[in-house]
């Protein structure tokens, strides 16, 4: 009799507006903040209108207090419901526990007697929890099961355990059994050290994953067993499935565009290796000027740089997320680094093309760049590496060395070796055929210059109180001596010879005729604390 006059009155609240009494107490404020009706940790239903003057948030309180009331009665609860209108009402027992309105589907859509069903069936799981939590037997039983569970777990990370142990044990024994198949003649084909720690990391990272996997299933089975915590324990496995569903649809839906980047790479990979047989075809002497051995490389280079590169442009709108905000963030630092760095980076690129194009140096020629000179080591793209006779390793930017003059003593040579030139100054009272004489003299003691082709003097000017002698020789190329040294070596020849002869070098300035000419005798050369040869010795 009660549940029939229950619903006469509900009926009658409903009937209001029709009959001008509160015209707004059942229209729906689809405005009003939603709120959740949850029930020992479950979501029974989400309230989202208000309905006879209840907003949302009233609805779920008064719904709360109806359901807790009864479940701490004795009474066996029935969970039915029964339709007012276009609503339905969810009754517990006698009483009534919420009504579900078509206003509060309105954002989600649906049918409300589904959703009355739905939140019904979600209430009986609750009353059927709510009885067990308060059965002896049945916690009992939750305890006994979580025990057994434990004691599995610790099973299972123990035999995970030792099984990794006896892994890394055999682990090194196993490497040195594949190092010796895996050889290309007597040379091992991989460092078995370094692949040692790879696949020990690996080992330890398979483990760490089994060890995380099994202590995730233990707490959602012993969180499953109690009635309060069982809906942390089913949502655990909702979202461990979720997420399996959603790797594995991922990697589904990104198969075919990784198919097609990987099908344009190996084009690419194709074409590059075409491309660079055909510049070697085209580096052969007589078929292209530009194109030589020196050259043939770094061609090569910027050409398969190229061809990836637009493989790479080709290929990125088919890598998987490749339309996400994080690709499209990671883009745009990428160009804001790129452009913040470029105008150096360029130019000093465009300046490696240049000097390896137009050949002005090599690696193995000695040249002069501003004040630093050295052997060529290397010629890269940014900048060039330099060896000096003094033991120092220059690192000059390519930019400036196609800023400055780059004077080249290895390129007029007979064979690899490079200009070997000092500048004296003798007065004009001696003979320049002798001065002549004793620098090719001096030249032909020194020991690394070649006697072909033969040194030769040249005088480079008549100045106010001398003439200038310059000595151009050639280094021996299969003795690789530093030029500071070879310089050093023919400017003390140089002096000997002169001293020899009683010649006066007039270097670096003169201003008059001294009362003595000055010139050191051979008898001492070696005065303290030289050590050498005496004056009187053979």
């Amino acid at each position: 009799m009660a549940p029939t006059v229950l619903r006469l009155l509900l009926m009658l609240l409903a009937l209001l507006p029709t009959i001008g009494l509160g015209n707004n107490a059942a229209i729906a404020d689809t405005d009003s903040t939603p709120a959740e009706l949850t029930i020992a940790n479950r979501s029974i239903f989400t309230f989202h209108a208000t309905f006879l003057g209840e907003t949302p948030a009233a609805r779920a309180q008064r719904a709360t207090a109806v359901i807790e009331e009864a479940l701490r009665g004795t009474d066996e609860l029935k969970v039915s419901i029964d339709p007012l209108q276009n609503s339905y009402l969810v009754l517990l027992g006698n009483r009534r526990a919420f009504i579900v309105s078509p206003q509060d589907l309105e954002v989600s859509g649906g049918d409300t007697r589904v959703a009355a069903e739905q939140a019904a069936a979600v209430l009986r799981q609750v009353v059927d929890e709510s009885g067990e939590a308060r059965n002896l037997h049945f916690l009992l039983k939750a305890f006994g099961l979580s025990a057994l569970a434990t004691l599995i777990f610790l099973v299972l990370i123990k035999g995970a355990h030792l099984a990794r142990r006896k892994l890394r044990g055999r682990l090194p024994q196993l490497m040195r059994e594949r190092a010796r198949q895996i050889r290309v003649g007597q040379m091992p084909l991989f460092d078995m050290q370094f692949v040692y720690r790879i696949i020990d990391r690996l080992l330890s990272l398979f483990y760490w994953v089994v060890v995380l996997l099994l202590g995730y299933q233990w707490l959602s089975f012993v969180l499953s067993q109690f009635p309060y915590t069982r809906p942390w324990g089913e949502s655990l496995n909702v979202h461990l499935l979720d997420l399996l569903r959603y790797l594995l649809d991922g990697i589904l839906q990104a198969i075919p565009g990784i198919a097609v980047a990987i099908l344009i790479f190996f084009i690419a990979r194709g074409i590059s290796g075409f491309s660079r047989r055909v510049l070697e075809r085209m580096a052969r002497p007589g078929t292209l000027n530009w194109l030589t051995e020196e050259t043939l490389q770094p061609t090569v280079r910027l050409t398969s740089l190229a061809i990836w590169l637009f493989a790479l442009v080709m290929a990125y709108p088919y890598l998987p997320g490749s339309g996400t905000d994080a690709f499209k963030g990671l883009s745009v630092l990428l160009g804001l680094m790129i452009s913040l760095g470029a105008s150096s980076m360029v130019g000093q690129a465009a300046a490696g093309l240049i000097l390896t194009y137009s050949r002005t140096l090599k690696t193995g020629e000695y040249v002069r760049v501003g004040d630093n000179e050295g052997t060529v080591t290397e010629v890269g793209m940014f900048n060039t590496t330099i060896r000096t006779g003094l033991g120092e390793v220059l690192t000059l930017p390519n930019s400036m060395i196609t800023g400055s003059v780059t004077r080249n003593y290895s390129r007029a040579v007979q064979g690899r070796g490079y200009i070997v030139d000092t500048v004296v100054t003798i007065g004009y009272d001696t003979p320049w055929r002798q001065v002549e004489a004793m620098l090719v003299a001096a030249a032909q003691r020194t020991e690394g210059i070649l006697d072909t082709p033969k040194p030769q003097v040249f005088q480079t000017g008549l100045s106010d109180f001398y003439p200038e002698y310059r000595l151009v020789a050639q280094a021996v190329p299969s003795e690789p001596r530093p030029r500071a040294e070879l310089l050093s070596l023919l400017h003390a020849n140089i002096q000997d010879v002169f001293n020899e002869y009683g010649v006066q070098i007039m270097s670096p300035h003169y201003l008059g005729d001294p009362a003595q000419e000055k010139w050191v005798p051979q008898d001492k050369w070696y005065t303290a604390p030289a050590k050498g040869q005496s004056a009187d010795e053979p």
